[in-house]
């Protein structure tokens, strides 16, 4: 929680269960690997799990800043900590994100907000430059991305091949076209329901089943 969040307020949880839901894809990743070493060696094992170990081995770049350097990272908002500029922006309608992967890609979006100098600044040369000058570089950014509307710049950035996109809420994201398109929303037996990310030889991963209804098999399990 010490890392997500305004670095001007409060720690924040994440919008999921963060946690839960790393451990049980973990989890999956060892019961496979227990099933398939149980295939070579004829040899079964325990497998131990623990929510505390999860949070920890997900922490990854901000881990590694800290192991590398020995200084502790702290909330950086939306910011990126290791690239920049990789974050949102205001702009007239909403918000965006814009994420500036690479030296070239920075010349490209100062060019496209019409101000080519910025990107030929000695202090942003490099993303190196980029992220230990990351206030002045905000400052010089925001103001011209605040002025461009949102459908409009993203359409900009995509021609320019910048990676960029919206900020949904929930119901846009079942609204936007590549999610209807990869069909991730489901129904079974009238109940919706999120398909599995998972596909194979073509084939979405999902059961024929739905979810059961209350006490829907409460017979089945007590008998």
């Amino acid at each position: 929680m010490d890392l997500t969040g305004d670095p001007a307020g409060e720690p924040q949880k994440t919008g999921v269960a963060f946690a839960d839901i790393f451990t049980g894809l973990y989890a999956a990743n060892a019961i496979l690997a227990a099933v398939h070493g149980r295939e070579t060696t004829g040899t079964g094992c325990h497998i131990d799990m623990a929510l505390l170990d999860t949070q920890v081995a997900v922490l990854a770049n901000q881990a590694m800043n800290y192991l590398v350097s020995g200084e502790t990272p702290h909330r950086l908002g939306n910011s990126h900590p290791n690239i920049a500029p990789y974050q949102t922006f205001a702009v007239a309608d909403g918000h965006v994100i814009v994420a500036v992967g690479n030296d070239r890609q920075f010349r490209r979006l100062c060019a496209l907000l019409g101000r080519p100098t910025i990107g030929d600044d000695p202090d942003f040369a490099t993303n190196a430059d980029r992220v230990r000058n990351r206030a002045a570089l905000l400052s010089a950014l925001m103001p011209l991305i605040a002025l461009r509307g949102r459908d409009e710049l993203l359409a900009a950035l995509l021609s320019s091949a910048i990676p960029a996109g919206p900020i949904n809420d929930v119901a846009q994201v079942f609204a936007d076209p590549q999610v209807v398109a990869r069909e991730l929303q489901i129904e079974r037996n009238g109940i919706p329901a999120i398909a599995s990310p998972i596909e194979i030889d073509g084939k979405r991963q999902v059961s024929d089943l739905g979810s059961p209804t209350l006490d829907e098999r409460h017979a089945e399990t007590t008998n």
